[in-house]
C-alpha cells in the first residue's frame, strides 16, 4: 500500500518540476523572434528614412565668395602732432627809450636788417655833439703836442696826456654812435610781422618785446608715439601728414626720432621738418601723423568682420566641393596683426581658397551653398 501511495506522488513532483523548464525554453523562443523581428523592423526604418531623404531637396544658400591672395599688407598707427616753426621771434629792442616811430604794420613781409622802428635818442645825440666837440679840440691839442715832441719841445707827459685824452674820447664816440644804433629796432631774420605788441609814445626796452616776427617758409612738426613702437619707427621712415583743418595731405620722412622716453607719459617724440612755401601752414596747427608700423610682402588679409571665433578658436567659412556638392566648410585659422578693418592670417588658409564673404551668418559647417 505505501509503494502504490508513493509512485504517484513522485510522478506528480517529476510533472511540476517539468513545467517550469517548458516555459522558460517557449520565452526564450519567443524574445529571439522578437529580437529578429525588431532588427528587421530597423532595417525597414534605416531604408525608408533613405528613400525620405533623397525625396525630400537639400536647402541651399546663396553667398558671395572670394579667393584668397597674397598682397602686401601694412599696419599703421594715427597719432596727433603740433606744428612749429623755429623762426618765431619776439623781438625787443636793445636798449631803453621812448617809441617816436613804427616803420612797419602787421602782416608785412620784411628783410633782414629792415628798420621796425626807431627809439628817442636825442640826449644820446647831444651827448655825442658834445663828444665830438670835444673830440675835435683833444685831436687838435695831440697834433700839436706830437709835432712839438717830435721837435724835442716839451714833455713826453704832455704829450702822452693828449695822445690819451684824444683816443679816449674817440672811444666815447664810438660808444655812444653804438647806443644810437641800438636805438634803432631792425628785422634780426627774413619774416613776417605777425603782431606789433607796443605802440607809438610807448616807453621800450630789453625786457618789453615790441613786435612778434615769424618765417613759416620752414616749419616741423613734433608728435608723441607710444613706447611700444619705438623699433618700428625711425629717422628716415616715410609718413603721410594730414592737416584736418585746411584739408591737406602731405607725404614726407621723419627727421629723427627721440631715443628718450617720457617717463610719466611713456612715449618718445618724433620730429618732420616741412617746406611750407606757400605758407599756409601755420605754428600750432595741428596734424595727423600715419606712421607704419608694419609691412610683409605676402601677406593673406581677409576682413576682420569675416573672422568668428568660437570655444576651439578662431575660424572663418570657406567654399568647398563635398562629395560633388558646393559646401560650407568652417576653417580653424591662425591670425596675425589686426586693425579696425583688416586681420592677417598666418595658419589655416591658402592663396586660391575660396572664402565666404556674403551669406556666412546663414550657414554652418556643412550647409549646402549656391554660389
Amino acid at each position: 500500500m505505501k509503494k502504490l501511495l508513493i509512485l504517484p506522488l513522485i510522478a506528480l513532483m517529476v510533472a511540476c518540476a517539468g513545467e517550469p523548464a517548458d516555459e522558460t525554453k517557449a520565452k526564450q523562443e519567443q524574445l529571439k523572434t522578437y529580437k529578429k523581428e525588431l532588427s528587421d523592423l530597423k532595417k525597414e526604418i534605416i531604408k525608408l528614412e533613405k528613400e525620405l531623404s533623397l525625396n525630400r531637396k537639400e536647402g541651399v544658400v546663396n553667398v558671395v565668395t572670394a579667393k584668397a591672395k597674397q598682397e602686401l599688407y601694412e599696419h599703421f598707427v594715427d597719432v596727433t602732432g603740433k606744428v612749429k616753426a623755429d623762426k618765431n621771434i619776439l623781438i625787443s629792442p636793445e636798449t631803453a627809450g621812448k617809441i617816436i616811430s613804427i616803420n612797419v604794420k602787421e602782416g608785412d613781409r620784411v628783410r633782414r636788417g629792415t628798420v621796425l622802428a626807431r627809439l628817442n635818442t636825442e640826449m644820446t645825440q647831444r651827448s655825442l655833439r658834445q663828444v665830438e666837440i670835444n673830440l675835435q679840440l683833444a685831436t687838435t691839442t695831440y697834433e700839436r703836442q706830437a709835432d712839438l715832441w717830435e721837435q724835442n719841445i716839451g714833455s713826453e707827459m704832455e704829450y702822452l696826456q693828449a695822445k690819451s685824452n684824444m683816443e679816449a674820447l674817440q672811444q666815447q664816440k664810438e660808444a655812444l654812435q653804438a647806443q644810437l644804433d641800438l636805438a634803432t629796432v631792425r628785422a634780426p631774420i627774413d619774416g613776417v610781422v605777425d603782431e606789433i605788441i607796443q605802440r607809438e609814445g610807448e616807453m621800450a626796452g630789453p625786457q618789453l618785446p615790441f613786435a612778434r616776427l615769424v618765417n613759416i617758409d620752414h616749419v616741423y612738426i613734433t608728435a608723441d608715439v607710444s613706447e611700444i613702437y619705438l623699433q618700428q619707427i625711425n629717422a628716415g621712415d616715410r609718413v603721410d601728414v594730414e592737416f584736418p583743418v585746411i584739408d591737406k595731405n602731405i607725404n614726407a620722412r621723419i627727421y629723427r626720432s627721440s631715443a628718450v622716453i617720457d617717463p610719466d607719459s611713456r612715449t618718445f617724440r618724433v620730429r618732420i621738418d616741412l617746406t611750407n612755401k606757400s605758407n599756409d601752414i601755420k605754428p600750432n596747427m595741428l596734424a595727423i601723423l600715419k606712421l607704419r608700423t608694419f609691412a610683409a610682402e605676402d601677406a593673406i588679409i581677409v576682413p576682420s568682420i569675416l573672422v568668428k571665433k568660437d570655444f576651439s578658436g578662431e575660424f572663418l567659412f570657406v567654399a568647398e566641393d563635398i562629395d560633388g556638392k558646393v559646401r560650407a566648410k568652417k576653417r580653424y585659422i591662425q591670425t596675425g596683426i589686426k586693425d579696425n578693418n583688416n586681420t592677417m592670417i598666418t595658419e589655416g588658409l591658402q592663396a586660391g581658397d575660396k572664402i565666404i564673404t556674403e551669406g556666412y551668418a546663414q550657414v554652418v559647417d556643412g550647409s549646402a551653398i549656391s554660389l
